[in-house]
């Protein structure tokens, strides 16, 4: 193989890997720029709403453009998928988000996201597409990195210990509003809402794997996903900012760079490459570069928004990650079945059977052996 075809194959196989990494480099930028846009005063009803329309804007062209000869004909059922997705992503789990990010600081709501993967198995688990076998190691690892999981977002969230400084921190002011104003109330009330807000996201992910198999159009399915979204989220923003129309204006500093960033990287884009990877890999794959995302956070949040790293928060984020890859680890295991030549599981059959039995076999009965690569008779 030449360099130039390894570096070819390379690429290739790496596509999913580039992806998800592209992802979670747009959810740190997200949550950075987010963080000051709220900060600012702006409603994160609004917002959402705002977001998606950005997103169907840049969406819906590309989708109309290249998926005219492939679309999938809509059907009553796909439309409910479809509207289901736009409650559970953008109205519940990005209102969710927005408000417990408010509350807290950029890293700490990062770092709290980390306990998706974990809730998407429990999810799975419940609704039978994950199976469960307490005998098998890897079921035991998926379990109690669960739990490790869990635990660590609670110390993450109930201990805080002394500053750390960072090289880039010493000597600074740190901005009031991102730090001093985080007590226990706000991180117990942030906490709460960012892990009912990564329920309802595990919801959107499994929900989205299984609309793709009906709908497998990637873009299509972005610009309804956004467009329903902007629909049902005016309907909650216009409930909840009655008699504020000034909730409703915009200006040119960094909530409109928000609102674009956010619509474009994190809603449009976000979707339709996370739909592509997910056929591909499985949602599982997706939701383990979570931890990635955390620590582009907390390097930018400590630069820009100059937020104070506490060293409770970080024992508590290295436990998430921990209880993380054990579930990961897990679910990947469980994949990789071993597999015996069929000629092997052949004499094994044969010599757990008495010897007339055997020969009897030969001619009486046909023993068929499953295996990954087809299926043989005897």
């Amino acid at each position: 193989m030449s360099k130039s075809e390894g570096m070819s194959e390379f690429f290739h196989k790496g596509k999913p890997f580039f992806a998800v990494v592209f992802i979670q480099f747009g959810f740190a930028g997200m949550d950075i720029l987010s963080k000051v846009a709220l900060n600012e005063g702006m409603s994160n009803y609004v917002f959402v709403v705002y977001r998606h329309a950005v997103a169907t804007l840049v969406m819906a062209p590309f989708a109309i453009l290249l998926d005219r000869k492939t679309r999938p004909k809509m059907t009553r059922p796909i439309f409910f998928k479809i509207m289901m997705l736009a409650l559970l992503e953008p109205v519940i789990d990005q209102n969710l988000y927005f408000m417990g990010l408010k509350a807290t600081t950029a890293t700490f709501a990062a770092a709290m996201s980390n306990v998706l993967p974990a809730i998407t198995f429990v999810m799975a688990c419940i609704l039978r597409v994950e199976k469960l076998n307490l005998k098998s190691i890897h079921s035991q690892a998926k379990v109690l990195g669960t739990v490790t999981t869990v635990a660590g977002a609670m110390v993450m969230t109930l201990m805080k210990g002394p500053i750390i400084e960072l090289f880039w921190t010493k000597g600074r002011t740190y901005h009031e509003v991102a730090t001093s104003g985080v007590d226990l109330h706000h991180s117990l009330k942030g906490a709460f809402m960012i892990t009912v807000g990564c329920v309802s996201w595990s919801g959107f992910m499994i929900l989205q794997s299984i609309t793709l198999k009906s709908y497998p159009s990637e873009i299509s399915l972005t610009a309804w996903i956004c467009l329903m979204g902007t629909i049902e989220g005016g309907i909650l923003a216009l409930i909840m900012e009655r008699g504020n129309p000034a909730a409703w204006a915009i200006k040119w500093d960094t909530t409109l760079m928000a609102t674009v960033y956010t619509g474009i990287v994190c809603s449009g884009l976000a979707y339709y490459i996370q739909g592509l990877v997910m056929r591909v890999k499985g949602p599982v794959f997706v939701t383990a570069f979570s931890p990635l995302c955390m620590i582009i956070v907390a390097v930018m949040g400590s630069i820009i928004l100059a937020e104070q790293m506490y060293l409770g928060r970080v024992i508590g984020a290295i436990v998430i990650v921990a209880g993380l890859y054990l579930v990961v680890w897990g679910l990947s295991k469980d994949n990789k079945l071993p597999s015996v030549p069929i000629d092997e599981k052949i004499i094994a059959l044969e010599e757990q059977m008495p010897g007339k039995e055997c020969e009897e076999s030969h001619y009486h009965k046909v023993i068929t052996v499953k295996a990954s690569d087809g299926v043989a008779s005897v």
